[in-house]
């Protein structure tokens, strides 16, 4: 298995496009950790505390929509779809 040296200058070897395509997968890798670690984490009641707030906020009224925070629908509808 190549050391991360050699991985660095391959890595700086790169055609721009490559780089681009390495970059997205990299990220890809990174968002499917996170989601493997949240649903973890929620399957083991450790996200039970948020779904409360939620509640005893949306009780009081002072729950605030997604929407209202991103402050246009558009982007919160490509959040929510990808």
């Amino acid at each position: 298995m190549p050391n991360i040296a050699k991985i660095q200058e391959d890595i700086l070897a790169l055609s721009k496009t490559d780089y681009q395509q390495l970059r997205q997968w990299f990220n890809e890798l990174e968002w499917d950790e996170w989601d493997r670690q949240i649903e973890e984490d929620s399957n083991a009641g450790k996200l039970d505390f948020l779904i409360a707030e939620a509640r005893e906020a949306e009780e009081k009224g002072t729950l605030k929509k997604l929407e209202n925070l991103i402050g246009r629908h558009d982007e919160y509808e490509r959040l929510i779809n990808s």
